[in-house]
């Protein structure tokens, strides 16, 4: 019989609210770098999501995440509604605090998964549509992918993919599925003719401070107890955050002069880099995968201004391809000194990890953006997905929400 042990059970309740405050700290984040009359649009979009999925996964997501695995492909409904979910442990998944427990707290990730994407299409997506998206995007997409890389019996999982708190399931999918909504939308109106500046860059550090504090919750609660591989993870998530804000620094200082803005983004795409390998690696391994994160996202946003593709705040560049060098980079350092239950990855003498993270990620990143691009596909045709011009000129606070950030 497993037993609750408090404190492991106290660690996920702070860490449950932790990761919950991230979406709050998301829409700051997110909101400060679009323009002034779409601030209150844009944070909404992060603020409603909260609603709409934490609905999602009580009645029908924590089943398909986390139910019986059905052909390693998807969960079954056997905890639909949340039911049989409650104060006993589930020892499959975390075998010291109520399975209800686990479950709020995976909750928090599948509200700031599809969240994510919305810095792909701010500034320019009917509100209405973007609800439907969102609950679509939330069952086809998050749903199936937690459950081949965390589900038991998952497919991904059974392989033996490493991935400690959210790079694959998360950033990945996140990421591509930006890239494959921005190419559906199209781009905003003056996108490439005039300067599209941010409002209120205070407003993205402080979204930024609190993502990273909020991060803690994120990595070091995926350890499901309060113990040393919840320390591990917590140091170097510290440590990949601290490396990618000081090396996206000495980018945009090379460039001109060192960007504020730059200088945050670069924390949070360490953060998303080190999301995977939190739990399987050391905090010197933790220097090298934030370290190199930083050039690997800023030259992402450079190819993609290239491509002349508004996806407007770089959610592609910054988590899909910091969350795929973060699933590479755990099958390159993890090691099972820091974590027995992980696996040692190619610089500890196993390069078929890095195999297995390298099938994991493509597997993930094909499917993510396929989906997304045939939902989206569909939503255009049948609902509209973009204001129309007039509504876009005045702006989403206005057009969609009859109100404004400022008077």
């Amino acid at each position: 019989m497993d037993t609750i042990n408090a404190g492991d059970t106290a660690w996920i309740l702070v860490a449950t609210a932790l990761v919950m405050m991230m979406t709050p700290a998301l829409a700051f984040f997110y909101g400060g770098m679009v323009r002034r009359k779409n601030l209150l649009s844009t944070i909404n979009l992060s603020f409603i999501t909260v609603g709409l999925i934490s609905l999602q996964w009580v009645i029908i997501g924590y089943t398909l995440a986390f139910g019986t695995s059905m052909g390693g492909l998807i969960g079954g409904l056997n905890f639909l509604g949340l039911s049989g979910v409650g104060a006993e442990p589930n020892a499959d998944y975390a075998p010291t605090i109520p399975h209800l427990a686990f479950s709020a707290y995976q909750m928090m990730f599948a509200i700031i998964t599809p969240a994510l994407i919305t810095g792909a299409f701010v500034e320019r997506v009917r509100f209405k549509a973007f609800l439907v998206f969102t609950v679509l995007w939330a069952t086809l997409v998050y749903d199936p992918v937690a459950h081949w890389v965390w589900g038991v019996g998952g497919i991904l999982r059974s392989i033996g993919a490493l991935d400690f708190a959210g790079g694959t399931v998360v950033h990945i999918t996140a990421g591509f599925s930006a890239m494959a909504f921005a190419i559906v939308l199209g781009k905003r109106k003056w996108f490439g003719h005039a300067p599209l500046e941010p409002n209120n860059i205070p407003f993205t550090v402080l979204g930024a401070g609190l993502l990273w504090m909020g991060w803690f919750g994120f990595n070091g609660g995926s350890a499901l107890a309060a113990n040393g591989l919840a320390v591990n993870a917590l140091v170097t998530t510290n440590t990949a955050a601290a490396a990618a804000a000081v090396v996206w620094m000495f980018l945009s200082w090379r460039d001109n002069k060192p960007s504020v803005l730059g200088i945050v983004t670069g924390a949070v795409v360490g953060l998303v880099a080190i999301t995977p390998a939190a739990g399987f690696v050391t905090p010197m391994a933790a220097i090298v995968i934030g370290g190199l994160a930083a050039p690997i996202s800023f030259y992402a946003i450079r190819l993609r201004q290239k491509w002349g593709l508004d996806e407007s705040l770089d959610v592609w560049a910054c988590h899909g391809m910091g969350g795929t060098w973060g699933a590479l980079a755990t099958g390159l350092f993890a090691t099972k000194l820091v974590n027995s239950a992980g696996a040692d990855g190619l610089f500890y003498g196993n390069p078929s990890q890095f195999l297995i993270q390298a099938l994991a990620a493509l597997v993930s990143i094909a499917f993510a953006f396929g989906v997304t691009f045939v939902i989206t596909k569909l939503l255009s045709r049948f609902m509209g997905l973009r204001v129309t011009e007039n509504e876009e000129e005045v702006g989403l606070d206005i057009s969609e929400h009859g109100e404004r950030a400022y008077a």
